[in-house]
């Protein structure tokens, strides 16, 4: 496993890391898939307030009990839910996000969490008062940095604007290059990405058969994205490979937050991160698939 500092934080972490969201709801699951990502060099953990309503964050903080001071745990804040009721609602708010980390630390098992990330946002947050209160934490030692998950790049840069934050959480890969356009500017406000969602809901991996059911893909119809799969599978790379390493490639990029319902399917990930792709390769993916931008929310 390679490491990467992620933004000014001083923290380095493992190219591969594991999204908690889709890890099952049992504990010995949970600890098993979690001490097959230990022994894989991981040790960065994703997880989030919303996730299973709570439980998630506590089974990730039980599991990573043992090993508290060599792991650096993320979750995030914004989306809050209420006890008897369906759904959640947007709260941003200074008072919201006080009461929501001392839920999340209480639920996590530890007096700390490395990376504290806004789960979204709005321009019509008080982004100012976000990052006062984030600062807030770290003076108070509840939080040693934060960040920021979301694909808004006009909120993105107001965040980075008002704040210093450490990390930039959004969704990237072969098919869905939108972020590229930004990278830079993420970059030189100090801060690094850490990507989901590049494998493209299993599209960019040998699955891809299964998961292409019909339907389309962000811009890609159906058709386009059969055609750009094929195209993709007949490099001399694992597509699995290519996708990974194709964010890699990318250095405003930290890290690829993978998610594992299995440690089988963690081992698939590890296998095909561990196998190097040759640049003329990843820049002959390039060349097959879309390059985008953001419609909405740029100013």
């Amino acid at each position: 496993m390679k490491y990467r500092e992620l933004g000014h934080s001083g923290c380095a972490i493992s190219e591969i890391s594991l999204g908690c969201m889709s890890l099952p709801s049992s504990a010995k699951e949970v600890q098993n898939i979690i001490d097959a990502a230990l022994d894989f060099g991981i040790n960065y953990f994703d997880t989030a307030d919303l996730y299973d309503r709570g439980q998630n964050e506590e089974l990730v903080g039980k599991a990573l009990k043992h090993v508290r001071d060599q792991v650096i745990i993320a979750t995030k804040v914004g989306n809050r839910w209420f006890e008897g009721k369906e759904g959640w609602q947007w709260d941003a708010s200074k008072e919201y996000i006080e009461t929501a980390v001392k839920d999340s630390l209480s639920r996590l098992g530890t007096d700390y969490i490395d990376f504290y990330q806004l789960h979204g946002g709005t321009m019509e947050d008080e982004l100012e008062e976000v990052v006062d209160v984030f600062e807030k934490l770290k003076k108070e030692g509840l939080i040693r940095h934060y960040g920021i998950s979301s694909i808004r790049p006009n909120v993105i840069r107001r965040f980075l604007k008002n704040g210093n934050p450490s990390s930039v959480m959004m969704q990237y890969s072969l098919l869905d290059r939108r972020p590229e356009e930004w990278l830079t500017m993420i970059q030189e406000n100090g801060a690094s990405v850490v990507a989901r969602g590049s494998l493209a809901k299993g599209l960019l991996t040998a699955e891809w058969t299964r998961r292409l059911d019909g339907d389309k893909y962000l811009s890609y119809s159906n058709a386009e994205l059969k055609t750009t799969l094929e195209n993709l599978n007949g490099l001399s790379a694992p597509i699995h490979s290519i996708a990974l390493h194709y964010v890699l490639n990318q250095s405003a990029i930290a890290s690829c937050v993978t998610g594992a319902s299995s440690t089988e399917q963690l081992a698939e990930t590890m296998n095909a991160y561990n196998q190097m792709v040759p640049e003329d390769i990843l820049l002959r993916a390039a060349d097959l698939s879309k390059t985008e931008t953001y419609q909405q929310h740029r100013e």
